[in-house]
């Protein structure tokens, strides 16, 4: 018997896989074989995902801020008093 997910797991799907489904959704509006209510279905699950994704991205931000504190309990700046970032890339 399979299980019909519901609004909460969505909710706990991760950062990839919700990217993952935008890009499937780019996807298929892009491919001109999706009705015009199909669309605008996969267009509100698309919104969807791109707010959780920036609400997951945000509060990514906001740990990195916290572990990048220095040893005396103070965010690390740059000269300018923005946050300093490291360049992972």
């Amino acid at each position: 018997m399979t299980k019909k997910k519901t609004e909460s797991d969505k909710e706990e799907q991760t950062f990839e896989k919700a990217f993952t489904r935008l890009e499937e959704i780019l996807d298929a509006m892009n491919s001109e074989e999706v009705s015009l209510d199909e669309s605008l279905k996969l267009y509100e699950e698309a919104d969807k995902l791109i707010n959780s994704c920036g609400k997951r991205l945000s509060e990514a931000e906001k740990k990195i801020q916290i572990l990048m504190k220095n040893r005396n309990g103070e965010l690390a700046t740059t000269p300018d008093g923005s946050p300093e970032m490291e360049d992972y890339s």
